[in-house]
Parts: C-alpha cells; sequence; structure tokens
C-alpha cells in the first residue's frame, strides 16, 4: 500500500483547482488474462491556470500521456499510481492510455475463472480508492462528473454499467467473415456522480428481467444476474417482490423519484463485502445464492442489504458526502432506512428485533474499543477511512438516527430528508446540510444534538433506581446515567419504559411510558403510585443508544422466564442486556452459559438465535475460566446436540443447532455424533445434509482430527465449484497437525497467490485449533508477519491477514503481552495497522477479565 494513500489536505487542495466535466473511458477486456487496455479521455477546469495537479492512476504500465495536445513523457510523471500534471490550462483535457492490472483481491476490476465450466467473470469494487484501477480518475467522492463507458468483451458476455445496456457493435474474428467473437457496447453517460460508483460487470452471466413504474411514470428496467453455474438457485421472483416493496416504500417517504435510469442487482464471486450501491448496478455477494439451506437470519439479511443498497441510490449516490469524514451520512442512513423499510415493507415485521440483536450489539462492542470514535469521525487519509467501515459508521449511526426520528417525530424527519434530497440532488455535502433541514422540518434546534450524539465517542449505562412502600406501590422511580471515564459525555435519549408482568406463564407487557432522559438523573413522576411490576426494562422498544442493566429484582424475574417473554423485541433486550454484563465482567461466563441452554429452545428470532448461540460460543471459549473450559465446551456441545434432536424436524432452530454443535464438537462422542451424520448413518428428522451443511461437518471432523486430505479432495471431486474450493481450503488450514498449521500459513503468507476468498477460508481454518498450543508459535511470527504484509499486500488481503491470523483463541497473558511489545516497538507504523492491532488485543484482554470473573 505504501504511495497509494491519499490525504484529505490533497483532497482539499486538489477540490480547490479543479472542477471535473466528464470522463471518457475506454476499455478493451480481450486483451489476455492478466491486464486489459484502458483509455481514459478526462475534461475538466483549472481554476488557476498554469497551477499543478495531479490525477490518480495504479496501473500496470502507462503507455501514453498527452494533455491538452502536448505529450507527456510517463517515465517522468507517472510513478504507477499518480500522474503529474504540470502548466494546466483554463481548460483541460487529459488522455491516458494504460495497461490496468486484473485484481484476484475483490478490489478494482476483479477476474474470477469460474472452476465448475472455464467461464471467465468481471467486476468493480471501487469503495474507498479502486476506481483508478481501471481509468484515471480525480478520486476523491467530490469531484463527480458524467462518465461514458465504451467497453470491448468477448460478443456472448452480459456488459453492464451504470446506464442501461446499449446494443452491441459485433466484430469479425478474423478467422472467418462469420464468425463473431467480441463486440463493443457503447454506454450513454451517467448523470454527474462520484468516481467510486461506476461499475463494469462482464462476462456471460445469467440475467432474469423485469420492470416497474417509478413515482414519475418512468418505467424502470430491473435485471437480476448470477454467474451460469449458479443460476439454478437463484430466486429472482423473491428478489424482484423484495425490490419493488423497497422502490414503493422509499419513493413515497422520500417524496423524490428513484434517480437513475434502471435497477440492475449482480451476484458476483469472491467478493469482500455483503454489496456495493454501483448506481443503478449493485454488486451482492454470491453468499445470497442460495445453493444449499441457509438460517433464516441470513434470508433476512439478504432482505436488509437488498434494501440497504436500494437507500443508497438517494443516500449517498444522488446526494453524495464531500468526504470520508461524513460516511456515516451514507451508511448510517442506510442501515436505518433498510431496517424500517424491512419492518414496514416486507414480511420481516420483526426487523427492529434484528437490528437490536445484530446491529445494535455490534455497535456497543465497536464503542467499548480503545479505537471508538465519534459517529463523524476525523479521517486524515485513505488509510483512516479504510479501517472505519466499523460498527460506529453502520450500526451506531443507524441507531443514533433511530433515536432522532423517535426525537424528532417519524414524520418531521422524513420531512427533512426529502428537502435534503430535492436541495442537494447530484451535489456534495456535509453534516451540516442534513441537519439543517431537520431543524426547519421539526423545529427542533440540533446544534446541541449532533455536538453530543455525532461529535463524541462512548456509550452509556443506563439503569433503574425504584422505592417502593411496603404494598409493593411505587414512591420514587429515576432512570441513572453513567459514562466510561475515558468518554464521559452524558447525553439524551428518547426512550420508553415497560412494566412486564407474568399472566398466564407469559411475560406481558402492561404499562409503557415514552420520555426524554437527560443527566446523570431523570425523575419518572407518571411512575410514582403504580405497582411495582415484575419486570421494568429501559429502553423497551430499543428507540435509545445506550447499553442497559436490569434492577436486582426485574432480572432474577427475567432470567427465571426469559424463555417467557412473549414480545421478541423485549426479550433480545435482555438477552443483550445479560451478554453485555457477561462481557463486562459483571455476570459470569457459566451462568449466561446456563441460560442460553435453559432459555435457547424457545427463542422464534433466528438473527436472536445466531447470535446468541455465537456468543455462548465464545463464552465458552474464551470467557469461562481456563481449568473448566473444555467441560465448558462440552457441556455446551452436549446441549446442542441434545436441543437440536428435541427440536421441531426442518426448522430454523434444529438446523442452528446443529450447525453449532458442529462447530464446537472437538472429542470423543460428539465426533462420533458429527461422523454418522456425515456418513448417513444417523439422521435427523428434517435435517437434510446438503453440499454446505455436508462440508461444514467435515471441516469439523478435520479440526477433530477424524478426517483429513483424502476426505478433503473425495469431497472437493463431487464439488468442483468455487465454493467448494474455498471450503477445502477451509478444511484443510483446520487440520490439528503441526505441519498443517504451517502449510495452511505458507499458503496465504509466505505465498502471494490467494485470492480474497481463500485467504478468508484458509484463515478461519488455521486458527481452527481444540489443542491451542498449535497456534502458540505463530504469536512471534504474527507480529513479524504483519509490518510487512502491510507493505507489500493490497487493503484488502492484508487486513484479512491482520484481523484473521490473529491468534485470538489462546485468550492468555502472553498473547496479551506480545501485542503490547509490538505497539511499543511500532508506535511509528501505520495508524490504520495500529488501529487493527489495538482491537485484536481489547478482545483478548476483555475475555481475562471475564475468566478471572467467572473464576471467582
Amino acid at each position: 500500500m505504501p504511495g497509494e494513500n491519499l490525504t484529505r489536505l490533497e483532497a482539499e487542495e486538489r477540490a480547490a483547482l479543479v472542477q471535473v466535466h466528464d470522463y471518457d473511458v475506454v476499455l478493451d477486456v480481450t486483451t489476455g488474462p492478466e491486464v486489459f487496455r484502458s483509455t481514459t479521455t478526462v475534461r475538466f477546469q483549472a481554476k488557476t491556470p498554469g497551477a499543478s495537479t495531479f490525477i490518480d492512476a495504479i496501473t500496470a504500465e502507462v503507455h501514453s500521456i498527452t494533455l491538452n495536445g502536448v505529450a507527456l513523457d510517463p517515465a517522468e510523471v507517472s510513478d504507477g499510481v499518480r500522474i503529474q500534471l504540470p502548466d494546466l490550462a483554463a481548460e483541460n483535457e487529459l488522455v491516458v492510455v494504460a495497461d490496468g492490472r486484473y485484481m484476484h483481491t475483490g478490489e478494482g476490476l476483479h477476474r474470477f475463472v469460474d472452476p465448475a465450466d472455464g467461464e471467465v467473470y468481471l467486476y468493480t469494487q471501487f469503495e474507498v480508492p479502486d476506481s483508478r484501477r481501471m481509468f484515471a480518475v480525480f478520486e476523491q467522492p467530490d469531484l463527480k462528473a458524467a462518465f461514458r463507458f465504451t467497453v470491448t468483451a468477448p460478443s456472448h458476455w452480459q456488459v453492464v454499467s451504470n446506464q442501461p445496456t446499449p446494443e452491441p457493435e459485433l466484430h469479425a474474428s478474423g478467422r472467418r467473415a462469420d464468425d463473431v467473437s467480441t463486440a463493443t457496447w457503447a454506454f450513454e453517460p451517467t448523470p454527474r456522480m462520484s468516481s467510486y460508483i461506476t461499475a463494469l460487470i462482464a462476462g456471460p452471466y445469467d440475467v432474469v428481467r423485469d420492470e416497474l413504474t417509478s413515482s414519475d411514470g418512468r418505467v424502470i428496467p430491473l435485471g437480476v444476474f448470477s454467474r451460469k453455474s449458479l443460476s439454478q438457485y437463484l430466486d429472482a421472483d423473491y428478489l424482484f417482490e423484495k425490490t419493488k416493496q423497497g422502490f414503493a416504500y422509499f419513493e413515497d417517504k422520500f417524496d423524490v423519484p428513484y434517480p437513475f435510469a434502471k435497477y440492475d442487482q449482480l451476484f458476483v464471486p469472491e467478493y469482500n463485502a455483503g454489496a456495493m450501491e454501483n448506481a443503478g448496478a449493485v454488486t451482492f455477494t454470491e453468499v445470497y445464492v442460495f445453493r444449499s439451506k441457509v438460517t433464516d437470519a441470513i434470508k433476512e439479511r439478504r432482505v436488509v442489504t437488498i434494501l440497504h443498497e436500494l437507500a443508497h441510490m438517494w443516500f449517498g449516490d444522488l446526494v453524495t458526502m464531500k468526504w470520508w469524514n461524513d460516511l456515516w451520512l451514507n451508511e448510517s442512513f442506510a442501515e436505518w432506512a433498510s431496517t424500517i423499510a424491512t419492518a414496514e415493507a416486507t414480511e420481516w415485521v420483526h426487523a427492529w428485533t434484528t437490528f437490536n440483536s445484530m446491529e445494535k450489539s455490534w455497535a456497543y462492542r465497536q464503542d467499548q474499543l480503545p479505537s471508538t470514535h465519534p459517529i463523524v469521525a476525523e479521517i486524515r487519509d485513505l488509510e483512516d477511512v479504510l479501517v472505519n467501515f466499523d460498527g460506529i459508521t453502520y450500526a451506531k449511526g443507524g441507531s443514533v438516527l433511530k433515536q432522532l426520528a423517535a426525537w424528532v417525530g417519524i414524520e418531521a424527519f422524513f420531512t427533512g430528508v426529502s428537502a435534503y434530497f430535492k436541495k442537494h440532488a447530484w451535489g456534495n455535502t456535509t453534516l451540516a446540510d442534513l441537519l439543517a433541514e431537520l431543524e426547519t422540518a421539526s423545529g427542533r434546534d440540533l446544534s446541541g444534538w449532533s455536538k453530543i450524539w455525532l461529535e463524541t465517542a462512548g456509550v452509556n449505562t443506563l439503569r433503574p433506581e425504584i422505592e417502593t412502600d411496603a404494598d409493593g406501590v411505587i414512591t420514587a422511580f429515576s432512570v441513572l446515567q453513567s459514562a466510561h471515564p475515558d468518554y464521559p459525555t452524558i447525553r439524551p435519549h428518547r426512550l420508553a419504559i415497560g412494566f412486564y408482568n407474568l399472566v398466564d406463564g407469559k411475560l406481558v407487557r402492561e404499562h409503557r411510558v415514552e420520555l426524554d432522559v437527560d443527566g446523570e438523573r431523570t425523575e419518572v413522576s407518571e411512575l410514582v403510585g403504580l405497582a411495582r411490576p415484575g419486570l421494568v426494562l429501559l429502553n423497551d422498544d430499543d428507540l435509545a443508544y445506550a447499553k442497559i442493566r436490569l434492577d436486582e429484582a426485574s432480572q432474577a424475574l427475567a432470567l427465571a422466564n426469559l424463555s417467557q417473554i412473549e414480545d421478541p423485541l423485549a426479550r433480545a433486550l435482555v438477552w443483550s442486556s445479560v451478554w453485555d454484563a457477561t462481557r463486562d465482567a459483571e455476570t459470569s461466563a457459566s451462568d449466561y452459559l446456563d441460560l442460553v441452554l435453559g432459555n435457547i429452545a424457545a427463542e422464534t428470532e433466528s438473527t436472536t438465535l445466531r447470535i446468541v448461540l455465537a456468543n455462548a460460543q465464545l463464552a465458552a471459549s474464551s470467557y469461562v475460566a481456563p481449568a473448566r473450559r473444555a467441560d465448558a465446551r462440552r457441556a455446551l456441545a452436549d446441549g446442542l446436540w441434545e436441543l437440536a434432536q428435541q427440536a421441531e424436524p426442518g426448522s430454523d432452530a434444529q438446523f442452528q443447532f446443529v450447525k453449532y454443535f458442529a462447530a464446537l464438537a472437538e472429542s470423543g462422542s460428539h465426533v462420533d455424533e458429527l461422523a454418522a451424520l456425515f456418513a448417513g448413518e444417523r439422521s435427523l428428522d428434517g435435517l437434510d445434509i446438503d453440499t454446505d451443511l455436508g462440508w461444514e461437518l467435515l471441516i469439523a471432523l478435520v479440526a477433530a482430527g477424524r478426517a483429513g486430505d483424502a476426505e478433503i479432495d473425495a469431497r472437493l471431486a463431487s464439488d468442483q465449484t468455487a465454493t467448494g474450493q474455498e471450503s477445502a481450503a477451509h478444511a484443510r488450514a483446520a487440520i490439528p497437525t503441526a505441519e498443517g498449521k504451517q502449510r495452511a500459513w505458507a499458503s496465504i503468507v509466505e505465498a502471494d497467490t490467494a485470492t480474497n476468498s481463500v485467504v478468508r477460508t484458509t484463515a478461519a481454518g488455521f486458527v481452527r485449533a481444540g489443542d491451542r498450543e498449535l497456534l502458540t508459535p505463530y504469536v512471534p511470527r504474527y507480529f513479524d508477519m504483519i509490518s510487512r504484509v502491510w507493505t507489500e499486500r493490497s487493503y484488502a488481503i492484508v487486513e484479512k491477514l491482520v484481523e484473521l491470523l490473529y491468534p485470538a483463541s489462546l485468550a492468555n497473558r502472553e498473547l496479551v503481552e506480545a501485542s503490547h511489545a509490538w505497539l511499543a516497538a511500532n508506535a511509528d507504523a501505520p495508524p490504520a495497522l495500529r488501529r487493527l492491532v489495538v482491537e485484536n488485543v481489547a478482545g483478548v484482554e476483555r475475555a481475562l477479565a471475564a475468566q478471572e470473573r467467572d473464576a471467582a
């Protein structure tokens, strides 16, 4: 990554000088498997004639550079990352002819060869700074322009970009006059947009088409694309249905028609993220093409992701942040908008419960790391923003927007958002622009709210303080608020308080009050005189962003009757509160595991089930005292296997219990049961050991030492697909021998040939070790490796190596000391790299505190 950075100061200086009119980008992707030809013509104005600047272009080779008709020597003005542009005129035309390199990291123009049929597929991923890998560009969000793409590719391919795909011009190959092998697609110019949301997706994709009519009467073509070898699994009708529901919801609430000419959704291989909001051409991970059974949690997440990217067409694409410090304007808004749309416009009516279980738990976890930051973060350069796609930017921001909508009123909130879109369409904005429209719509002064909520870091904790008389009537009720001493801000909250009682064996809400809470103590006089309920639940309906604690009596009742709480969101709030107390070493991990095994069978919400089981796995593996860790993992595995056998046949719960049982099984009868399931000698009614579950069982058997290379090769022979290859890499890296771990390490650290997906799955298998001593020798090797790979690999790869190879499962003092020793010795390391290490070690330090609490 050296030399590829861009600072905010450089971007500001360039934006003050340059105004870009348009780009003509001509691409030829028929030049071989390593590089493609890219010819960029960009027309731009220089506000100070005679000044100099630079344009971004990460290239394999620059063939020619012509500025205003004058040839520049590439050897003098290009370093392979930037091209220097001297002595600018008032109006300028730059032509750059270069070869770009195909990527195998999920960045820039990614090239993939399908092992199932040998077909080649291309797609782009440009956020944050990677359109410069495909064409010469002023790579910053506030230098918007119109983009015209012309692409030469094999004639049997689909070629997709931001504008509707034109009819191609066919070319004869030269072998026979009628033998057409290549074609050229000349797209119309785009509206003015930022370079990072431009896109090219090309290959023999299968496509299903539909259309809808927008609120302004235009017919919007829709397309859903997937690789040929996956198209049999694509449920296009359902995807179109959710897309149309999202269109109707957003066009109604935003009162602004969909801003682009068409809407394609493309499922692409080896993808690093969930999806990307390229204008009119959204790319998605192929995880969302379900070739095997998946949990309901994944099905719901796919719907939320579809609506998240659709919301971006307005928030991010039509109106874009000026610089990356306002990334939250894109991501937080899309997170909030997709959740409310999912809850109100689709069958996933409990989306806010999912938001609490998943997004908010992510936000609270991120906000308690040493690297926490304000929602409006200080972004000094591109490396800063690359590590800032985190739980603050997405989940905390979305949570705070939910609270803001509750505070100003949902109608006023949508009114302000609509005015913001209309006023700033096709432009760039800052936080102040959005707040101004919300203030006008609501009549509230948001300057103080912004300073406290968006410009400070940390999460508050809320607790009830209740006094009653001898008859159980409340005589005083207060909400107490505290803050971490490092982040002492006390904030205002809009929240609800729920009173729950046992009725016919169910814990149901019988009273609710909504109010503003501010300061360290807020008296709630409207609750005085009421009978104290069995359970007092702060932040009922999850309006506020705050950690909550239950009073002693409420906690006792809730824990004894957690599965009897009728409302799934209230149940999720209690699950989250107890888990947070476990992470804070206030509640023992062993008690948390008892709570899980005693109550999880009744959980109805798939994402809550998924998150609770993942937390239980972490608690048993790293949070219980080391002396009883093996017993805790065994007891949890025993409990999950029993729950799997008792669950409704074919249910989501049965499926999840089996998956987490496989993740925990290490020895003895557990592995015998897994082996029998895998071999078909044991079955559970309604459970199909399909392709992907079969791989999970095999990986577990390999990790337990009951299978190896021969079994992996045999299964791969029957699943010669990209997913099969990734699963095989995962399995091989899980082989529990010193030789197996060394082979896995060498394949992704010492060699630089693995794709992004294989790096990810290999790392996951490497750190899976029932015998943790297999990982101990890699502690010094890890710290010897990270600085080197930071300078040698692209960010998408180095982030995986630094995050996923950290041996957190050791969860011991030696790992903490080694981490701090590296941080002390590398004070001048890139801040983004140091941040990743700081976050890694913080998780281990939390585990050590939990172990001490559990031992006590």
